[in-house]
């Protein structure tokens, strides 16, 4: 298929190793890196950010900056700079996003491995709608040094590709001290199962097979964030309030919307938001104390149509991810099964704080166990 609107720039691998898509939010020195922005579209870092510098260090190729919305606020990459991601999986739906160029880069098999970012499930949505595993690591786990911010309290860096083993081999590089351990017996976990009520009937059909899988699946009455998101906006706000401010006409209007909007939200209000995270994330802790881990849906629906555009989609597409912003959990989306049209229905796969290596492998014995069935 064409490379259009999946990366930003292209790079001619000269050596041998696991081809590497970069989401274009991340420095690279010498090589442009534009952050989805026409403010950036001639900017060459001079250094190359650490998380990058690991995956190359490890082998990693990086062939591309791969295209995402702008500043990496938005789920459908339809960028209005540098052109809409397409879905390799079927033309005429949205590939997600923010990382939508990563997760299209895999699934058209143009890289093995992609690194994104995930601030209200901007790694994990894409996965979803290209049928790709996306990982979105324990809040820190992964340095966001010279990487764009988007709100930084909720943002987290983390690994792409077609497999768990895939994402597995990223982390050790990204993630000093992690190690992938063996896969547990799928018979001896007690998982919880939350927000199955709201999918469509397709995508709950293969999230239910795949809990079936396990030894004890209780149903789990998890609320979602109320009044958290005041806080994203004003971290958001505070990150473009100048340059915003200076170069109004540079920035697309679907951001623009938004920012326009989080400029609004005044000090007290993100105070009050912050209270709210604190209480939520306790809330979620409570309530699954009794469980190993938590499946849900990682979207509610398959991939949908291109040029609905992002303000309409938006509530609803970051609705079972962006909770674990909220909470700064490691979460895995996997593809579990085909729905109408053969587009993939994703497995949000969610564990305690610092259970990554714990998330990946439960990750690594169910995608095994599905492919055996």
């Amino acid at each position: 298929m064409s490379h259009d609107g999946i990366f930003i720039t292209e790079v001619q691998a000269r050596a041998p190793g696991p081809a590497l898509a970069v989401k274009d939010l991340f420095d690279t020195a010498g090589l442009r890196t534009t952050y989805g922005s026409a403010i950036y579209a001639e900017h060459v870092p001079e250094r190359t950010a650490p998380a990058v510098a690991r995956l190359e260090a490890a082998g990693y190729v990086n062939v591309g900056k791969a295209n995402l919305h702008e500043f990496a606020w938005g789920i459908t990459s339809e960028n209005e700079h540098y052109g809409w991601v397409p879905n390799p999986l079927m033309a005429g739906r949205t590939p997600g996003g923010s990382s939508g160029g990563c997760a299209a880069a895999l699934a058209a098999g143009l890289a093995d491995a992609a690194l994104g970012t995930d601030s209200g499930g901007s790694v994990r949505i894409p996965a979803a709608c290209c049928g790709v595993v996306g990982f979105k690591p324990t809040h820190g786990l992964v340095s966001l040094e010279g990487c764009h911010p988007l709100a930084p309290s909720f943002d987290h860096a983390g690994p792409m590709a077609r497999d768990v083993a895939g994402c597995e081999r990223m982390l050790e590089a990204l993630a000093p001290g992690f190690a992938a351990v063996p896969a547990p017996a799928l018979d001896e976990l007690r998982v919880g199962v939350a927000w199955l009520e709201g999918a469509e009937p397709l995508v709950r059909a293969c999230v239910e097979r795949a809990a079936s899988r396990f030894g004890a699946v209780a149903a789990l009455d998890l609320p979602l964030p109320v009044d958290t998101y005041p806080l994203f906006s004003r971290e958001a706000a505070d990150v473009h309030r100048e340059q915003f401010a200076a170069q109004r006409e540079h920035y697309g209007e679907n951001v623009a919307t938004k920012l326009e909007a989080a400029l609004r939200v005044g000090e007290r209000e993100a105070a009050t938001a912050a209270q709210a995270r604190e209480r939520y994330r306790e809330h979620i802790a409570r309530l699954s104390a009794g469980v190993d881990l938590v499946l849900t849906p990682a979207l509610e629906m398959v991939a949908p149509p291109s040029g609905v555009g992002d303000l309409a989609l938006r509530g609803r597409m970051i609705k079972l991810t962006y909770p674990f912003n909220v909470t700064g959990a490691p979460a895995l989306a996997l593809p579990v099964g085909t729905t109408e049209d053969g587009l993939p229905a994703s497995l949000q796969i969610v564990g305690r704080h610092g259970e990554d290596a714990r998330v990946l492998a439960v990750g690594r014995a169910l995608e095994a166990a599905l492919r055996t069935r």
